[in-house]
């Protein structure tokens, strides 16, 4: 974890649970929890934040990656294909721990089953979920 923001042990913690309860951070982390395979591209955590410009969306995630709570994923080279995405973004083990241990993964399963009711999905947003993701143990 980054130690501008705080680590999870000591007392940076309380600063480090404000980062990631930021509002659109928080979104972000949903997102990203929500998806079917707990990897969106950046076009989806974009579509699924109508109401943040991209630049911001952007702007979030690097401060999630920085923050060592997400890291970003790239599908190999032999595997990428023309109109698809191949960088995703996860949660890192540490930030799973860190939001395990501060009970902010409690609704995980319903965001999931809100994110399958999502039937106004544009075409591109589906492409882009079926798309190669990288196989990650």
């Amino acid at each position: 974890m980054s130690t501008d923001v705080g680590t999870p042990e000591g007392a940076n913690t309380r600063a480090l649970v404000r980062f990631v309860t930021q509002e659109t951070r928080f979104a972000l982390l949903s997102n990203i929890l929500q998806h079917p395979d707990g990897l969106p591209s950046m076009y989806e955590l974009e579509q699924l934040n109508p109401s943040v410009s991209d630049a911001t969306v952007y702007k979030h995630v690097q401060k999630l990656i920085d923050a060592g709570i997400v890291e970003s994923v790239s599908l190999p080279d032999d595997r990428r294909q023309q109109g698809y995405p191949w960088k995703f973004y996860r949660l890192t083990d540490e930030g799973r721990e860190f939001l395990e241990n501060h009970n902010l993964l409690a609704a995980e399963e319903t965001l999931q089953r809100i994110y399958e009711t999502i039937s106004d999905k544009p075409e591109k947003m589906v492409k882009y979920e079926n798309a190669p993701r990288p196989d990650l143990e």
